[in-house]
């Protein structure tokens, strides 16, 4: 497996997701969920995770009301979902090979984030990783109307860093984000190559 994350020669500013890209939080997302459907009657499974990827937690909510047809306030489930996660966020870990390059071009290349996360949460997973001092702009999920796969949030966040989007590379562990980038017309990387995918079953 790769372990080198080296910046495409052509890039003049990187934009990163957080969640599965900058920090192993999913295990701990998926945990959350898991726990907080089974509440329920919902099986959330690996696949049905791997599906919401990238997908704001209320959104998320919603769908699973949708395709469950489920009792319950998506409001409540979200907030539910979200104390669950934030209680156990600390035990995630640093996506190294992330994290070293976010290190290595602070001050030489415009940085940024694009999350599907709340911009509480997110400042808060960046502090764990290490890298908050490193990033002046995230887009989280209350920045943008339209989430991933559409490319409004790293657009806003080529905007935040006045870099224009064919020139942004777009760091991401999840297919939506993949499909924003390239929708924006954004350089991407898959993260997921550089180091080993864990499900919640590690903590």
């Amino acid at each position: 497996m790769e372990n080198k994350l080296t910046p495409n020669p052509l890039a003049k500013g990187l934009i990163f997701d957080i969640d599965g890209t900058i920090c192993d939080t999913m295990p701990v997302h998926f945990i959350a969920w898991r726990q907080t459907a089974a509440e329920y009657g919902i099986d959330f499974t690996t696949e049905l995770f791997v599906e919401v990827t990238g997908v704001p937690a209320f959104q998320t909510s919603q769908y699973l009301k949708s395709k469950f047809n489920a009792d319950f306030d998506e409001t409540v489930f979200t907030l539910r979902k979200e104390e669950r996660y934030e209680k156990n966020m600390h035990k995630a870990k640093p996506i190294m090979p992330v994290v070293n390059i976010i290190r290595e071009y602070k001050g030489k290349l415009p940085m940024a984030c694009g999350t599907g996360g709340s911009q509480y949460l997110a400042w808060k997973t960046l502090e764990i990783a290490g890298v908050k001092d490193c990033f002046d702009h995230v887009v989280a999920a209350e920045d943008v109307e339209n989430h991933k796969p559409f490319p409004d949030t790293f657009l806003k966040a080529a905007e935040l860093i006045g870099i224009p989007p064919s020139e942004c590379e777009v760091y991401e562990d999840g297919l939506l984000g993949l499909e924003a980038a390239e929708r924006a017309g954004m350089m991407s990387v898959d993260v997921t190559r550089f180091y080993e995918v864990t499900t919640g079953k590690e903590l």
